[in-house]
């Protein structure tokens, strides 16, 4: 389950990073400028996010296993117009489409988890998601590169896109269960979907822990954004050297989510947020320091301290993701849309705004991550200390989610 939950999970990633290394040739293929090729991450990530907000009540009145078939099927006709696509304006169409359906991995799959475990086994699990996941950013630009190697053009990036899919589909087929059954489902009415969305959406809690989350994460999404000018314009690597960012980047990230799974049970989950953070911090000071120190970044000084960034990052993300979710017990795909939705939103602002602005040099973008991290930390903060608050009250508070 583990395997194919992560698998998922992983295309979306691999819509995102594989063509990384192919933005000079896109540009000179299409005839357009850096920051238009830049857009097919944009428009990508801006769909993604709007559709997120549909996939997980759309599981969760017609099950989960059909709305993750029908968005693999949507995802394969995506990739397939991408890969006929000749002039940009067509990209960008299919490129939208792509966005469309390739968050119902993930966002339905984690629905999938909490329907079938709770408590620590669900953290488990998640980190196990986590840890698989994350092999995807980094190696889908390593991917990119090697078929940009064989001559046959960017196009084979998305016929690459389009027999991963299928074989994600064929193992869905196979291998998923329906884990909604039709008693426990929500009715679609469009009324009731948007007082759900507002009462969950708009909670003072969701807003702590999704935004802790989201901006937290922004700071490492800032450098994976930003990969094809860190690569090959601070670093001075070429079109096939992307996994010394994405190696670094992601492995941060498996490993703190293997370090989460592991200490589920034995720490409690504000002690890992915590060690979460620390990592963070030093990831953040180390950054800032050698970039100031130094006239031009290189390999391997300048993605350690997006490694610890990651780690930290990866101990966080299974406890803010479950605590979201539970709180919305009986609707677990509309609070899973809800953070994907936040999440996507942050990495669409970074990714079409601020990674523009910020990667004319390292050291912007040293600071860029650092604000991310502390806008992050400071929400996380807020949520602690009004559960700390809630629970000084004479009268008895909710039990409180994983995450507090």
């Amino acid at each position: 389950m583990a395997l194919l939950l992560a698998g998922l999970a992983m295309f979306g990633p691999f819509s995102i990073d594989t063509i990384f290394p192919a933005f000079t040739q896109l540009e000179q293929r299409l005839h357009a400028d850096p920051v238009a090729i830049q857009q097919t991450v944009s428009i990508y990530l801006l769909f993604y996010g709007l559709m997120s907000l549909a996939h997980g009540p759309l599981s969760d009145a017609w099950g989960r296993r059909r709305v993750i078939l029908g968005g693999l099927v949507l995802f394969i006709g995506a990739s397939i117009g991408c890969a006929l696509s000749r002039d940009l304006p067509t990209l960008l169409l299919f490129r939208a489409l792509q966005g469309v359906s390739a968050g119902v991995g993930v966002i339905v799959g984690r629905a999938v988890i909490r329907d079938l475990f709770h408590g620590h086994d669900a953290q488990r699990l998640m980190s196990q998601v986590s840890m698989i996941f994350g092999v995807a950013p980094a190696i889908a630009p390593i991917i990119g590169g090697w078929l940009l190697a064989t001559g046959a053009g960017w196009p084979l990036i998305f016929w690459f896109l389009v027999g991963f899919a299928t074989l994600l589909l064929v193992c869905t087929v196979l291998g998923l269960p329906e884990t909604h059954p039709p008693a426990a489902r929500t009715p679609l009415h469009a009324g009731r979907l948007l007082r759900d969305y507002r009462r969950i959406g708009l909670s003072p809690r969701f807003l702590r822990l999704a935004g802790a989350g989201g901006f937290t994460f922004g700071g490492v999404f800032l450098y994976i954004a930003s990969a094809p000018v860190m690569v090959m314009q601070h670093l001075g690597l070429g079109e096939g050297d992307f996994a010394w960012l994405f190696i670094p980047t992601i492995g941060g990230l498996t490993l703190g989510a293997f370090l989460s799974g592991r200490m589920a049970g034995k720490a409690t989950p504000k002690v890992q947020v915590r060690l979460g953070y620390w990592l963070i911090l030093l990831s953040a000071v180390s950054n800032l320091a050698y970039t100031l120190a130094v006239a031009r970044i290189s390999v391997p000084w300048a993605v350690v301290p997006i490694f610890l960034g990651g780690t930290g990052m990866g101990l966080i993300f299974p406890i803010l993701a479950l605590s979201v979710i539970d709180l919305a017990p009986l609707q677990r795909g509309l609070a899973s849309s809800l953070q994907m939705f936040v999440q996507l939103m942050i990495n669409t602002l970074v990714a079409g705004v601020v990674s523009p602005l910020l990667s004319d040099t390292p050291l912007h973008l040293a600071f860029g991550a650092t604000g991310f991290f502390l806008v992050g930390w400071l929400l996380w903060r807020w949520e602690r200390r009004s559960y700390r608050r809630q629970s000084r009250m004479p009268v008895a508070s909710p039990t409180p989610a994983a995450g507090a």
